[in-house]
């Protein structure tokens, strides 16, 4: 979440660069025969939704200090539904904290509070979406602490793989390589692409929005992942911000292939 990025630039994408593929289009040629279906599980917790999904997560799982949430979401799966009912789904196994106005990284330096970071504000659960470069886009979810939130890094793709695929080739140029699963959401923009994550989701609540929330694995079920394998690193793309850059405000699953980059010093001393 560097500052840096800050500066929208207006680039438009020729046709010689990007593959003009609506989501109409790619929704209407991707057949996916996998289950759209979850079968509820039989595992009650405090941070399931009282909405009626039993794996879908509360309100009361964002409650919690932003390190801590970081942590918790990986593991969980971040759903998104379309309008015409299409669900794709990934598990994230890569996340980042930003600590409000302490952090020197975060968009919420020093408590400022703007038009733009707002949902870093509101309550825990919140959706923050930004835009990086000014074509692409990162989601953020906001946590306890004034102006605190956790970045989706990355996710490992789980069900509606051939529409993450249309979506993200969709953005790329034309004779670019095919992309491997483990590439289609290895990146916090990669990811919003994947599952067409939109700019208007910011400022929702991820526990009550009906096109996107996070559940748990019921293969998994309501434990934690394992601390010993979990890696904390230091944070992506943040280099200009003196002590906060080596910080090890970065979370991820040990070994996982869809890490988006792995430090091999952090996991020697995690």
């Amino acid at each position: 979440m560097s500052e840096r990025k800050r500066t929208q630039i207006s680039v438009p994408e020729s046709e010689d660069q990007v593959k003009k593929v609506s989501l109409r289009q790619v929704r209407s040629t991707v057949h996916d025969h996998e289950s759209d279906d979850v079968k509820p599980g039989t595992v009650k917790s405090q941070y399931f939704s009282k909405e009626g999904d039993p794996q879908r997560l509360g309100e009361e799982f964002f409650n919690q200090p932003c390190i801590s949430l970081a942590k918790a979401f990986l593991g969980k799966v971040l759903v998104r539904r379309s309008a015409d009912g299409t669900e794709l789904r990934g598990r994230v196994v890569e996340t980042e904290a930003y600590l409000g106005g302490e952090d020197k990284a975060s968009h919420s330096a020093g408590g400022k509070c703007t038009e733009r970071n707002t949902a870093m504000f509101m309550k825990p659960g919140t959706i923050y979406v930004y835009p990086i470069y000014g074509i692409y886009l990162c989601m953020n979810v906001s946590s306890q602490g004034e102006g605190a939130a956790v970045l989706l890094r990355a996710l490992e793709p789980l069900h509606g793989l051939p529409l993450m695929r249309q979506l993200r080739t969709a953005r790329r140029r034309d004779g670019a390589r095919p992309l491997k699963d483990k590439e289609l959401c290895n990146g916090p923009s990669k990811l919003c692409q994947a599952l067409d994550i939109p700019r208007c989701f910011d400022r929702r609540d991820l526990a009550s929005e009906p096109e996107v929330w996070l559940e748990r694995d019921p293969q998994i079920g309501p434990q934690e992942p394992d601390l010993k394998e979990v890696v904390s690193a230091s944070r992506i793309g943040i280099d200009s911000h003196g002590e906060w850059a080596t910080k090890p405000l970065r979370f991820y699953l040990r070994g996982h292939h869809c890490v988006s980059v792995v430090d091999k010093q952090a996991e020697t001393e995690s």
